[in-house]
């Protein structure tokens, strides 16, 4: 005697056909380990950038360039070795010499998205003031290194096990950017690499950052 397959039957077969089907892509997963160095601080002049265009005179002022070392490690990495895209939220703090009756310290935040990301190659972050932004801080065209109480920041991408943070003061577990003691400002702007005369040099060797769509 032949027997129907009832609707039970085929709903749990069609499922089961289903989870078969889903289990290489959870198995084959990419699990991305983040590791970022602690920040370092360099005072940069403002390049000279030749062309037809004549001379000028001027003497170049001090920017201030914070950047972090990165490395991806993963498991199942894609076939391409590299992921789409990857965030960095910097936080920069500044003591607060212009205005008594706020806090002690400003806190500057930004957002950078890089794309094109490598796994298991070094690569580096940066962020950048202004000398504009250094003088209106300190009241100096050279006091960049000088000026920043502390640098941290938070690395995300899809597929990392956990975010990664670097510090440059306290402990990662203990970020000081949570502190109620800081006084978020935007004031005085980070820039990222692009928004920079940096922006040509060195190319190779920082990621790509994604144009912001308007």
């Amino acid at each position: 005697m032949k027997i129907l397959p009832t609707l039970a039957m085929v709903t749990k077969t069609a499922s089961l056909g289903a989870l078969l089907i889903a289990a290489p892509a959870v198995i084959a997963q990419t699990a991305i380990k983040i590791d970022a160095s602690d920040p370092k601080f360099e005072d940069l002049q403002s390049p000279e950038v030749g062309g037809n265009t004549g001379k000028k005179s001027w003497k170049p002022k001090d920017w201030l360039e914070v950047e972090v070392k990165v490395k991806l490690d993963a498991r199942n990495e894609p076939k391409d070795k590299h992921i789409d895209r990857l965030t960095v939220r910097w936080f920069v703090a500044v003591e607060n010499k212009v205005d008594r009756s706020a806090a002690k310290y400003f806190l500057m935040e930004k957002e950078v998205v890089h794309v094109n990301v490598p796994i298991g190659e070094d690569f580096f972050l940066s962020c950048y003031l202004s000398p504009a932004t250094i003088k209106r801080l300190t009241g100096k065209d050279r006091a960049g290194k000088n000026s920043i109480k502390a640098v941290g920041g938070e690395i995300t991408c899809t597929g990392a096990v956990k975010p990664a943070r670097f510090t440059s003061e306290g402990e990662v577990s203990k970020p000081w950017w949570q502190s109620a003691s800081m006084q978020r400002t935007n004031k005085y702007p980070l820039l990222n690499k692009n928004e920079t005369p940096f922006k040509f040099l060195w190319w190779d060797r920082y990621l790509e950052i994604e144009p912001v769509r308007r």
